[in-house]
């Protein structure tokens, strides 16, 4: 037979063998490479994409140059960029969900703080309002204390010693007038005078010696001379009242109030209390009278026009105790000033005296230093009696202080000379009147210039 030459047929079969062959090799390399991508780890997967290049002589062989192909997740082709662009966007959404997380909570720490600074505002400017309503409130109050000491404008020194001045001063007066020669009938006349003055034997002594002194040293020579020197000496023995109203530094001051029954110790309390008010002090009463029917009720009387509050015991209950308990709670209120009213006591009986050096002994236990003033009220009409009681208070209470009442109705305000040079206690306050204001702080300087005007 010879050999057997191809035919045509035969040569394209051979070639799509071939072609099937070369396509099953692709799908072995792609099978492995997919294999191999899918033992990759997330840094593969991660790695930015970029073209694959065609081998060289690749279009040679007459296939298709290889292009760049998104991958694909979890898949063929490789990563896709989506996931990347989606995890971006997911960590920029995280982050501004913080920020804004983070603002809200700043927004919300400053609201806040706003809210505390504004509240604190209001508190302060509602404690400044009310602080403000105080002031004013008390300010008024004063204001209106005042206008009713005004309202209640009292008389003179002046004119409580017209009736004095109308008596042994007028006397003194008519007789010492003039160029009138100094002798010895004057001289009698003068001692008579002044030893029916009400002023005291000892005080009328000492002043006939003063003036027999002066005339035998040549000094005096005239009446009007010896006038002259008897008007200074009386204002030498009478200024004895250093500081007006008698009130110290301690607080409470306490101010026992003592005295003869019927000398008008309750009232002076009172209209005390006014003028301790009108000069901006606080101020507290005791009503230490238990005895005298329906003296509490006078006390109380008083506080409730002056405004002053009251400690008030029972009817015929100890009267220290009373008195322990408005020291006490002056102290506890801040009060400026304590006035303790007492039972009157006749100066002559010792058990009734001995009951007010009680007093003044608890009232050394409520407040130290207590009481740092004895306030002897004397009825002026009394004359040369009222020197006695003054002596024997004196003695068993260590009197500091005189207020010397009804001035206005006797003729015997030279009592207060006499007390003043016997005792050497100061008289704090002399009354001319009914009302308040009548009730005056003793000038000495007033006192001398209204006795001989």
């Amino acid at each position: 037979m010879g050999f057997l030459h191809p035919t045509p047929a035969l040569a394209w079969t051979d070639a799509v063998g071939a072609a099937v062959l070369l396509a099953f090799v692709a799908l072995v390399v792609a099978a492995v490479a997919r294999m191999a991508r899918k033992g990759r780890t997330t840094e593969t997967a991660t790695r930015p994409l970029t073209p694959t290049l065609p081998p060289a002589g690749a279009g040679e062989r007459g296939t298709e140059p290889a292009t760049a192909t998104p991958r694909k997740a979890g898949g063929e082709g490789g990563v896709a960029p989506a996931t990347e662009a989606a995890k971006a966007e997911a960590e920029a959404a995280g982050k501004e969900a913080y920020r804004r997380k983070k603002e809200a909570e700043r927004a919300e720490r400053e609201r806040r703080a706003h809210e505390r600074e504004e509240a604190a505002r209001r508190q302060r400017e509602e404690e400044e309002r009310r602080a403000r309503e105080r002031e004013e409130a008390r300010k008024l109050e004063e204001e209106e204390r005042r206008r009713r000491v005004e309202a209640e404008a009292g008389r003179t020194l002046a004119s409580g010693l017209e009736k004095t001045r109308g008596g042994f001063v007028a006397r003194l007066s008519a007789l010492l007038s003039g160029s009138r020669a100094v002798d010895g009938k004057l001289l009698a006349d003068l001692e008579e005078v002044l030893f029916t003055a009400d002023i005291g034997v000892r005080t009328s002594t000492h002043l006939m010696e003063l003036v027999r002194a002066r005339l035998d040293a040549r000094t005096l020579a005239t009446a009007d001379g010896v006038r002259g020197a008897l008007r200074e000496e009386i204002a030498r023995i009478v200024d004895l009242s250093a500081g007006v109203d008698g009130v110290g530094a301690a607080r409470p001051w306490v101010v026992m109030v003592v005295g003869v029954n019927g000398s008008g110790k309750t009232t002076t309390v009172g209209k005390l209390a006014a003028r301790h008010l009108a000069a901006g002090r606080s101020v507290l009463l005791g009503a230490g009278d238990t005895f005298r029917a329906a003296a509490g009720e006078q006390l109380e009387i008083w506080a409730e026009r002056v405004g002053a509050p009251c400690v008030r015991g029972k009817e015929g209950g100890d009267p220290a105790s009373v008195c322990f308990e408005a020291a006490k709670e002056g102290a506890a209120r801040g009060m400026d000033v304590v006035l303790c009213d007492t039972a009157g006591r006749l100066h002559t009986k010792a058990p009734l005296m001995e009951e007010l050096k009680k007093v003044k002994r608890v009232l050394a236990k409520a407040a130290a230093g207590a009481p740092h003033e004895v306030l002897l009220v004397l009825d002026a009409t009394n004359g040369q009696n009222a020197i006695a009681q003054a002596r024997q208070f004196h003695e068993s209470l260590g009197v500091t202080g005189i207020a010397l009442t009804k001035l206005d109705g006797t003729a015997k305000g030279g009592v207060i000379i006499g007390i003043c040079d016997e005792l050497g206690i100061p008289v704090r306050y002399a009354g001319v009147g009914e009302k308040i204001a009548d009730l005056r702080p003793f000038d000495p300087r007033e006192f001398v210039a209204a006795l001989f005007a």
